[in-house]
């Protein structure tokens, strides 16, 4: 500890020894920072707030009809790319500002740095303070400062709606031809399918089940087969009976008249079925062909009897009513057979078609299937489509009357009545102590340079000789009294820095009171 403080005692003596190299380093270094301090250039801040109103009344009206973009989102990009070159050197000609010799890319590149955009912190716990923006640009000149900011705030307030528009306009350009892509896709794939029917028109329906359809016809086959059989039997004890009966009581006579009742009994059969069928139907198209044939058989009898000059006549006095009866239901009963038989041939056919069609159906039915899955799905990306277009245009007009969101001035641009900067009263005793503390070090180090010893000890110590002995040294009265005055000197001289940079402080001071 001694020897700690021997060598703190044995420094100071030695700067105190070069005191006047650290007087003039001090004086110097003062001299220096206060004419720098004082033509650094004042700087005058313009600033202006925005708030940004992100929760718009259209939001929870147009819910499900628009699409619902971030809004928060997008201001938060719109923030960031405000302080850009593009808006920077829009900037610069609205505000009329002036390059004064530098080029512009430079002059772009200062304004980029002086520019500032933050989010206002105005109170703690307001989600609503988080929508206060503060635009904030310092300059030399307050009137520039001002016009900048002012060119600022319109810029931000601007670009939200310009944005929104272009986005707009772009998505639903994206989606218009989008929509022409599928309208082509769905005109191709009906007209695959349109071929695709045509192709196949004569066979049955692709679309059913073909199992069920060949069953379907087998079972009614089946049942057209059993009422033909039952028709035919019929037909068959009709004839049986027919045969034990004559034709007349007690005379002979024609058999004409037995075909006219045919004849009679099947037209009435056939206007039955004509109340009920179409011509079409295969019942209709039988008795029609039945009563074709017995119309024939009676022109071909009356061409025989006329042949036949001696052959017996049927009268109504003669003929046999049980036997007349019998023919009238064995007509009806050939009718009904024919019927039953062309139903049969019909199914039939119809059983032989689907039949044939099984063999070539799945393959039909896996290309209907896949022209089917295509054209569902681009029609339904294409119905798609024009709903979001819907909703794209009514988001458009949305836009157009609301904007992203709605931006207020709450502070219109002002500028400071003061300069801002530099801090002069803060400067200032900073550059005084930074002089003194050059004094110093100035001092320290001119010791460093050329050291002085003050005790044998220390001489020893350094130069690492053996001393042998020592002079010492009696000032005079007169050596002295010249210390005195040197002290005296040094002391007025530090006083002297200090009261400079206190008068200093003294002018701002009272410059500041005057400017308010």
């Amino acid at each position: 500890m001694d020897d700690l403080l021997r060598l703190v005692v044995s420094e100071l003596r030695g700067m105190w020894r070069r005191r006047w190299i650290g007087l003039g380093v001090a004086w110097l270094v003062g001299v220096l920072g206060g004419v720098v301090l004082w033509r650094v250039p004042d700087r005058y801040e313009a600033l202006a707030r925005v708030y940004v109103d992100t929760q718009s009344v259209l939001k929870p009206l147009m819910q499900g009809l628009t699409v619902q973009p971030n809004v928060d989102q997008q201001v938060t990009m719109l923030s960031r790319s405000l302080i850009s070159r593009p808006n920077v050197s829009r900037l610069i000609e609205m505000a009329g500002l002036d390059y004064q010799g530098t080029s512009k890319e430079d002059y772009v590149e200062d304004l980029m740095r002086r520019l500032q955009l933050q989010v206002a912190n105005v109170g703690s716990g307001n989600q609503d303070n988080n929508n206060i923006y503060t635009l904030t640009f310092r300059d030399s000149d307050p009137v520039k400062a001002k016009r900048a900011i002012d060119s600022l705030a319109k810029i931000f307030v601007e670009s939200s709606r310009g944005q929104s528009r272009q986005d707009s306009v772009d998505a639903k350009a994206f989606i218009e031809d989008q929509i022409k892509a599928y309208e082509k896709k769905l005109e191709e794939a009906e007209n695959r399918l349109k071929d695709f029917r045509l192709r196949y028109v004569g066979l049955p329906d692709v679309g059913r089940d073909l199992t069920g359809s060949i069953n379907d016809a087998s079972n009614r086959l089946s049942e057209a087969r059993l009422q033909l059989r039952e028709a035919e039997n019929a037909r068959d004890s009709l004839k049986r009976q027919l045969t034990g009966e004559d034709a007349v009581l007690s005379s002979p006579g024609s058999v004409v008249p037995e075909i006219d009742a045919r004849i009679d009994a099947l037209k009435r059969n056939l206007d039955t079925l004509m109340q009920r069928f179409t011509e079409q139907h295969p019942d209709v198209v039988g008795a029609k062909r039945v009563l074709a044939q017995l119309e024939e058989q009676r022109r071909q009898d009356l061409l025989a009897q006329q042949r036949a000059p001696a052959r017996k006549s049927i009268t109504s006095e003669n003929a046999n009513p049980v036997y007349q009866e019998l023919k009238v239901s064995l007509a009806r009963a050939d009718a009904n057979v024919a019927t039953m038989q062309t139903r049969v041939a019909e199914y039939e056919t119809r059983y032989r078609q689907l039949k044939d069609s099984a063999r070539v159906m799945p393959e039909i039915q896996a290309e209907l299937a896949k022209l089917n899955r295509d054209y569902e799905v681009n029609k339904k990306n294409y119905e798609s489509l024009v709903a979001r277009r819907e909703s794209a245009q009514i988001s458009n007009e949305m836009g157009v009357a609301d904007g992203v969101a709605e931006f207020r001035l709450v502070e219109p641009p002002r500028v400071s009545s003061t300069p801002v900067a530099p801090n002069r009263k803060f400067l200032l005793p900073l550059v005084l102590l930074a002089s003194l503390g050059a004094g110093v070090l100035a001092s320290l180090w001119a010791n460093k340079m050329s050291p002085v010893f003050f005790d044998g000890r220390a001489l020893r110590e350094v130069t690492g000789l053996p001393v042998l002995g020592g002079v010492s040294y009696r000032d005079t009265a007169a050596g002295a009294r010249g210390e005195r005055f040197k002290f005296l000197g040094f002391l007025s001289g530090i006083t002297g820095l200090v009261a400079a940079y206190g008068a200093g402080m003294a002018l701002l001071i009272l410059a500041a009171a005057r400017s308010v």
